[in-house]
């Protein structure tokens, strides 16, 4: 168990907590969500010691280890990659550590026999003796191949290091576990494999993440960071967040009877407490929603933006047709060859790879901003894009520009009256308010950059929508607006995304480019994942690999 009394942190002026009261139990897991800013990953190391609070405390189970996963990648890098997974058990590691010292010395006395023997016993007692090939095994369910384990980590690629720190933190079973961001830098079939394993975890789990598949398929609670404060609700997040927009439109709806409302609620948990049994964290979910009492649902305080798309024209026949496109990399490396399709009208299309330098590259070239090496491509002429790049830098060199006149610059020639409150309607939509339109966009954190290209965007009036990584910099709120916004736009999306229910969600066909070709499938996300027709092909397409990223 862990306890958090009347913890208050602030910085200056700034008041990130105040008085923070919670308990975490052992055999449940969960998320903390927030508002970029509100302070997630400053709470979690709170909690683990490396941050110390202006006042309160934290306060642990005796006997209890606790490990986080840790953000520094180079802290390990003279560091095997066996050493670095079992360095994750501190106690473990110090015990190995110095009786490993007392048999290397050259006058071995009794005292040093009787402290060897101590030194046995308590590293049997902690699994020492199956350590290093349950770090093995750790290593290999997260993709780092044998022929890796030997390797020093700074001879090692940042993706590769994310997995063996992941791995460290899982090792040893311990009774506390920190995770800020884990699924950062994984591939879906990663993700789905952690997912499993904290799903069947016993003990305490506190997780700080974005994304939202992976937060309902392992979280029986929510904890949000809101106000200064941080609640505790039973939960996934899909069900905090419905649970929250149900109470909200019922607060305002005072014509409703309350006995109607709280029939409605009742109704809402019980849906949900059904479903629970059908998730990865079935029994420990489902119970908590049946003692789930409906005083306890409270509306969100959070503001989601208006993300709303809408058509200038639709789209005629012709949208998109790839012809024999292919590509290689600086390095040499063929990113993708031989790409042929069309885009057909009401397609929402999800494009995925093993690599992403691939996808970018293909998003620029049908955007024209960069040459393939060969083949072509044609947009019909009813088409009006809208593009959404990875990196937005070039969109804001001028960084002494304001907001209303950075976005005055993509008002589009159809647009005739365009005045302060049309300007301040767009960037309002994303939460840009008040004198906030007149900052500098040199002052904009990656979150705000991503909202006023957003707004961009939409002033665009597009027929077709192009999404290179949406979600990066962005908050839940603004991922949730996103992706309801894509789900009602009526024209075409092309995304690729490392965010699981965005795709599944939005797109209702799935295009994989790989070296060799393409695969083409018009169906969900999740069933093209689960094909078995489309994992053979996968295999054929990357022999030498095990897992493929979305």
């Amino acid at each position: 168990m862990i306890k958090v009394n009347n913890v208050t942190l602030s910085f200056g002026k700034r008041v990130l907590f105040d008085e923070v009261n919670l308990t975490f139990t052992e055999g449940n897991c969960y998320g903390v969500i927030g508002a970029n800013g509100a302070g997630k990953s400053t709470f979690l190391k709170i909690l683990s010691g490396e941050i110390e609070p202006n006042k309160g405390s934290i306060e642990i189970s005796p006997g209890s280890r606790m490990a986080v996963l840790t953000q520094n990648h180079f802290e390990f890098d003279e560091h095997t990659v066996l050493d670095t997974v079992m360095m994750g058990h501190k106690k473990m590691w110090k015990v190995m550590k110095e009786r490993d010292s007392i048999y290397a010395k050259a006058d071995f006395t009794e005292e040093d026999g009787i402290r060897a023997g101590e030194l046995e016993a308590e590293f049997g007692e902690m699994g020492g003796y199956t350590a290093e090939s349950d770090a093995a095994a750790l290593l290999s369910d997260l993709g780092v191949k044998e022929s890796y384990h030997s390797s020093l980590l700074k001879e090692l690629p940042g993706a590769l290091k994310v997995r063996i720190l992941l791995a460290q933190a899982l090792f040893g079973n311990p009774d506390i576990l920190i995770l800020d961001e884990p699924t950062n830098d994984l591939d879906v079939e990663t993700i789905s494999w952690l997912e499993n394993f904290l799903a069947d975890y016993q003990n305490i789990v506190i997780v700080v993440s974005h994304d939202r598949h992976f937060l309902d398929a392992v979280c029986t609670h929510v904890a949000d960071v809101d106000r200064q404060k941080i609640k505790i609700f039973t939960g996934n997040y899909s069900f905090w967040y419905e649970s929250s927009q149900l109470m909200a439109r019922q607060i305002n709806d005072k014509n409703k009877k309350t006995e109607e409302k709280r029939q409605a609620l009742i109704d809402f948990i019980a849906r949900f407490s059904a479903n629970a049994s059908k998730s990865k964290q079935a029994t420990s979910r489902k119970k908590a929603l049946e003692k789930l009492t409906i005083e306890e649902i409270q509306p969100s305080n959070r503001r989601y933006p208006g993300i709303i798309f809408k058509q200038q024209r639709e789209v005629g026949n012709q949208i998109l047709n790839v012809e024999k496109l292919s590509k290689v990399a600086e390095d040499g490396r063929i990113l993708f060859s031989d790409a042929n399709f069309t885009v057909n009208k009401g397609d929402k299309i999800a494009f995925v790879s093993k690599d992403h330098t691939a996808l970018t590259s293909f998003f620029e070239i049908i955007n024209k901003e960069m040459v393939a090496d060969s083949g072509k491509f044609e947009w019909g002429t009813t088409v009006t894009t809208a593009y959404l790049p990875n990196d937005n830098s070039q969109f804001f060199l001028d960084k002494d520009i304001n907001l209303m006149d950075w976005l005055r610059q993509f008002v589009p020639p159809h647009v005739t009256d365009v005045d302060e409150p049309f300007l301040r309607g767009f960037l309002g939509k994303m939460l840009f308010s008040g004198d906030e339109v007149l900052k500098k966009v040199g002052v904009l954190s990656g979150g705000e950059k991503v909202r006023c290209m957003i707004s961009r965007m939409m002033l665009q009036d597009p027929n077709v929508v192009i999404l290179d990584e949406p979600t990066n910099h962005l908050d839940l709120e603004s991922i949730q607006a996103f992706n309801e916004g894509m789900v009602n736009f009526k024209g075409i999306v092309l995304i690729t995304s490392h965010d699981h229910t965005f795709l599944e969600t939005v797109s209702n066909r799935v295009i994989e480019i790989t070296p060799k070709g393409i695969i083409d499938r018009l169906m969900s996300f999740d069933e093209y994942l689960e094909n078995d027709r489309v994992k053979q092909l996968r295999q054929e397409m990357y022999p030498d690999s095990n897992f493929v990223r979305a």
